[in-house]
């Protein structure tokens, strides 16, 4: 493709009217960096996408990809599992978006279960419907999530023909592919995260909602390609998740590919310290054959 003059990078409004699923309450708005530079938000009720593009030089690829950065449905990660991998994205000329997505919450949503996948299915129908004006390929749109932003992600991507937002335009909501680095996958207890669950599903959650949003028994022919990052010492979320859902994407014949690493734990984000070895290098090769 030829080389996209990028904008500079923005923070827009996911939404253009009302937030969906809002109550009438105000929760304080937090940002904090710690000492390593990682910076972490809370309290989100404005949800907000923020766009990184190809900077000028470097060949436009077409692709993008929604980031969701994790935190136990309780924070975000902003920076090292968002911003951080942003840029590098765009570098490879790989349009990216930050998500800053609502948080489940009762006090500010009336379903918490569906509120972070509203903001994630706006911000593929944004994307999407936007792609021409920011030199996007229409079908090379793609959703990456980290720890409980990859359950966010895998929940798009298995529940995309289910709207919970409005779509008058009747704009597909299904990623392309899927980047999901540690991700909670499922809400059964023999794997979960237990914090993630509790945030998402509450603490006594209906068996129903377990077998919903437990993403490797959803997965269908139709599903994504993923590729997947799991550090098998990953004493936050066991790396069954990664493996359960690859299981089920290959049970339906669809592409999927887990890259896992001996040490590196969790919340690793771009670089692994344990290892030289970057998983960004085999997810780019990987996306460049699809």
């Amino acid at each position: 493709m030829s080389t996209w003059v990028a904008y500079s990078q923005n923070e827009m409004a996911l939404y253009d009217m009302e937030v969906p699923n809002s109550k009438a309450f105000s929760i304080d708005y937090v940002q904090t960096t710690d000492d390593n530079g990682i910076t972490r938000v809370a309290g989100v009720t404005n949800p907000t996408l923020t766009a990184y593009f190809p900077p000028e030089g470097v060949a436009n690829t077409g692709k993008a990809v929604i980031i969701c950065p994790g935190g136990g449905y309780a924070i975000l990660a902003i920076s090292h599992e968002g911003h951080d991998v942003a840029r590098s994205l765009a570098a490879q000329g790989i349009s990216a978006f930050v998500l800053k997505y609502r948080l489940p919450k009762d006090e500010i949503m009336v379903d918490k279960r569906i509120g972070p996948l509203q903001d994630a299915q706006r911000a593929i129908q944004l994307v999407r419907e936007r792609a021409s004006e920011w030199g996007i390929s229409e079908n090379q749109i793609g959703v990456a999530g980290f720890s409980a932003g990859g359950h966010l992600a895998a929940t798009l991507s298995t529940h995309y023909k289910d709207a919970v937002i409005p779509n008058p335009k009747h704009t597909s909501l299904r990623p392309d592919f899927s980047l999901l680095i540690y991700p909670v996958i499922s809400m059964r207890e023999a794997m979960t995260h237990g914090g993630s669950r509790t945030n998402l599903l509450g603490s006594e959650p209906a068996e129903a909602d377990i077998t919903r949003f437990s993403n490797e028994l959803q997965v269908t022919n139709d599903t994504p390609p993923a590729f997947l990052v799991h550090a098998e010492d990953d004493t936050g979320v066991p790396i069954a998740n990664s493996e359960a859902y690859v299981a089920a994407l290959k049970q339906h014949g669809v592409d999927a590919k887990l890259l896992t690493y001996p040490k590196g734990g969790h919340g690793f984000g771009l670089n692994n310290r344990t290892t030289e070895d970057k998983w960004l290098d085999h997810f780019l090769s990987w996306l460049a054959a699809h």
